[in-house]
């Protein structure tokens, strides 16, 4: 929903401040220690979301306020994944997250609901295969190692976006969001690197 109102680029970067939500609840939640220099690193991640927003005038805040939404609910689910650990198959895990995601999404689409034409379907199905090889073994990392050290890999991830989102979008980053950017990134980068 946020790329609605955000750049991609910009969006995929603020959606993943959800390793600091996953600390955090993780610190709440699993008991997991955190270094005072992580707590350093976040604030860093943190001040990178200031800047792109106070700088940017393309950061829409309804945008804004739904990435956040996703960043904590995203770094709640790293935890539950965490707190199940091995009890589940990852494959049950996914199953579960699908099948909630699609009676949510299914709900929230049928007032927007266009069916999909021709090669869309094509579209859809790789979608949903990929999505789904992706999450099984997001959720076999998740369960093997410590929130802290997996999540900021997704941080990668932005990288890649950004690119789809210049080529194919013609998205255009400013100064300040390529700061705000690289602060997330960093700051979350220097976390993981600090855990170790």
């Amino acid at each position: 929903m946020s790329i609605q109102y955000l750049p991609l680029g910009s969006a995929v970067s603020l959606r993943y401040l959800a390793p600091f939500f996953a600390a955090l609840f993780a610190w709440l939640i699993l008991k997991e220690r955190i270094k005072s220099i992580q707590w350093v690193f976040f604030l860093m991640a943190f001040v990178g979301v200031l800047i792109m927003k106070g700088f940017n005038s393309q950061i829409d805040i309804t945008g804004l306020i739904c990435i956040l939404i996703s960043a904590i609910f995203s770094g709640l689910v790293y935890v539950l994944i965490r707190k199940i650990g091995t009890y589940d198959h990852p494959v049950v895990v996914v199953h579960y997250y699908m099948i909630i995601a699609t009676l949510v999404g299914g709900v929230l689409s049928i007032a927007n609901w266009r069916t999909p034409q021709n090669f869309e379907w094509a579209l859809l199905l790789s979608l949903g295969f990929f999505g789904y090889i992706g999450q099984v073994y997001m959720t076999k990392a998740f369960q093997g190692a410590q929130t802290n050290i997996v999540a900021p890999l997704k941080y990668l991830e932005v990288i890649f976006t950004m690119l789809v989102g210049i080529v194919w979008f013609e998205d255009l980053y400013n100064f300040w969001s390529l700061l705000g950017i690289l602060l997330i990134i960093t700051g979350l980068i220097l976390n993981m690197k600090s855990k170790n």
